[in-house]
């Protein structure tokens, strides 16, 4: 018979830690209770990777005495490190484009003032995005529109405030509208652009966790883009948040969805018009 030793699974030599099956199943159990994110098992080395620079900083020598300190301190500052270390970012300027003339014609039928709820913001180049196809569908009844812009990962959201970005971040784009919406670096900013502060002072970026209890927010929305982050989630945790998103929404507003998200078989509040593109049946 086989010892628990000899069936655990290899370490590679080059790893500084112990990770074994049971600190995997705490940081997935945590995540998940603490920020709605499921971590399939196939994550395994990207959390490996990214905590052990946490116990690195930290100066800890094991995994299990880390997590212990996060179990048994609720509010402690490393929460935050810990969930940031978990959160993947991927974003860019216009990303999954086909939504933008739609975002761009729904604004033009509004008429006057779009409020937006960009929920999963990153580095800031979706609710920036966002706010250009808004001045370029409505010029100067543009003014007052509002890009509410959140994530739970701190660390983006700061580097999103800066409104700054390297000029390969920007590379794919039409002259058209950088020299519109950008500022570009001289002197030691040379490499980099600003995104100008008329487009940038139309988003408002806040902490908030999709999971939180209370969101703070009272406002209602024209439109919320909560793109490609209900993948993290399970079924049940994306319909307790389509729920919640009801009550913030004006009339026939707009839900966008990533590519790979579909809402249809969640909820009965929103139904498909168009692709990835979600409609509010409620009349509230």
């Amino acid at each position: 018979m086989a010892t628990a030793a000899n069936t655990a699974p290899s370490i590679p030599v080059d790893r500084q830690f112990d990770f074994r099956d049971a600190d995997f199943s705490r940081v997935r159990k945590m995540i998940h209770a603490r920020a709605g994110i499921s971590l399939g098992t196939h994550k395994r080395e990207m959390v490996y990777s990214r905590l052990a620079r946490r116990l690195r900083a930290l100066g800890r020598q094991d995994f299990g005495s880390y997590l212990d300190q996060l179990e048994n301190e609720p509010e402690a500052a490393e929460w935050e490190d810990f969930i940031n270390a978990l959160t993947t970012n991927l974003t860019a300027f216009f990303r999954e484009s086909h939504h933008f003339p739609i975002l761009a014609d729904f604004a033009r039928k509004r008429g006057g003032p779009v409020s937006v709820w960009c929920c999963a913001a990153s580095t800031g180049e979706e609710p920036y995005s966002i706010a250009m196809t808004l001045v370029e569908a409505l010029g100067p009844r543009a003014g007052g529109s509002t890009v509410l812009a959140t994530d739970i990962d701190t660390n983006v959201l700061n580097r999103a405030r800066t409104a700054v970005y390297p000029n390969e971040r920007v590379a794919k784009m039409e002259d058209e509208r950088l020299r519109r919406f950008f500022l570009k670096g001289r002197g030691a900013n040379a490499g980099q652009v600003r995104v100008r502060p008329e487009i940038a002072d139309m988003v408002q970026y806040e902490t908030l966790n999709l999971l939180a209890p209370s969101w703070g927010i009272s406002e209602k929305f024209d439109v919320i883009f909560c793109r490609n982050i209900m993948i993290y989630f399970d079924k049940p945790t994306q319909a307790k948040i389509l729920e919640r998103f009801v009550p913030l929404m004006k009339p026939g507003g707009l839900l966008f969805a990533g590519h790979s998200e579909n809402f249809t078989y969640i909820s009965r509040d929103f139904r498909l018009r168009g692709q990835t593109v979600y409609e509010c049946a409620s009349k509230a």
